[in-house]
């Protein structure tokens, strides 16, 4: 099992746009994908990305043809009209919060 992390910050000004997104498009296109949402942060102070959210997915391999996909590429790029620096990774999954 492994566990994609992604973070990233609001655009100013997006955020009733970006929660709509992310509730009617993005989860259920990860959802669709494969992708089992477990983890969703907000980050009101520190020095750190604002959003940070994570699923799993059974293997590297298909979390890899995920990442590779159109479909992948596609949610990426209408996720970056609503937010700026998005960072993923790939990690083990395990119990417990990750970073």
């Amino acid at each position: 099992m492994v566990k994609i992390i992604l973070t990233w910050n609001i655009k100013p000004n997006l955020e009733q746009e970006y929660f709509d997104f992310i509730v009617r498009e993005f989860v259920p296109s990860i959802t669709k994908m494969g992708i089992k949402p477990t983890d969703a942060w907000y980050t009101l102070y520190g020095n750190c990305s604002q959003i940070l959210t994570a699923g799993t997915i059974d293997t590297k391999e298909k979390i890899q043809q995920i990442l590779e996909s159109d479909d992948w590429h596609n949610l990426e790029s209408r996720l970056l009209d609503f937010v700026d620096d998005l960072e993923h990774k790939v990690i083990p999954a395990q119990q417990g919060f990750q970073l």
